[in-house]
């Protein structure tokens, strides 16, 4: 489990080489392929509760731990640096916030429904289904996002429909208190 939250500091080399579209579309890709190898595996455990399944098993762990990379690497750590690049400089301490509320409000409903959903439609389905939405999820990142690194603010209120970044009010502040110190 260590190695696997290794992974996480490797996000932190790769952010500004790689960018984040790419590391977050391979993330995605793999935390989805991750989700239908344990959904493949809890399955079939679950279909044959008396036997002794060990590939299932071993796929179970390795799906698991290879989820935990991605998501390590990927969609854990970009979708904070995305979230306190795109909002305006005004407006980024709110946006972040409310994001992270939104983050935490979902983890938390996912926790506390997991047990219905599974007795519902099974474990392995249950897994099946988080799948298809974080297939759903890459399709949004593919068409929505767009690659943020190295761009200036300015650049990003544009390339979000942004008219008013905040930097007019900073550049306008400073130019006021520039006038207002004495000269010698």
């Amino acid at each position: 489990m260590g190695h696997a939250k290794f992974s996480s500091t490797v996000a932190t080399f790769l952010l500004d080489g790689a960018g984040r579209r790419p590391l977050l579309l391979s993330s995605t890709a793999g935390m989805l392929v991750s989700l239908v190898g344990l959904g493949t595996g809890l399955t079939v455990v679950g279909r044959r509760p008396d036997a002794k399944v060990p590939w299932a098993i071993a796929l179970c762990i390795a799906s698991n731990l290879a989820y935990i990379s991605f998501f390590s690497v990927g969609l854990g750590p970009i979708m904070a640096v995305y979230t306190a690049e795109i909002f305006p400089l005004r407006e980024r301490a709110l946006g972040f916030a409310l994001s992270m509320v939104c983050n935490r409000g979902v983890a938390g409903v996912v926790s506390m429904s997991f047990l219905s959903l599974s007795k519902a439609i099974t474990i392995g389905g249950s897994f099946f289904l988080y799948a298809g939405i974080t297939a759903l999820a890459w399709v949004f990142f593919f068409t929505y996002l767009p690659e943020t690194r190295g761009r200036t603010l300015e650049e990003m209120g544009r390339l979000f429909g942004i008219t008013d970044t905040g930097m007019e009010a900073e550049d306008a502040a400073a130019e006021d208190t520039a006038a207002e110190l004495p000269t010698n």
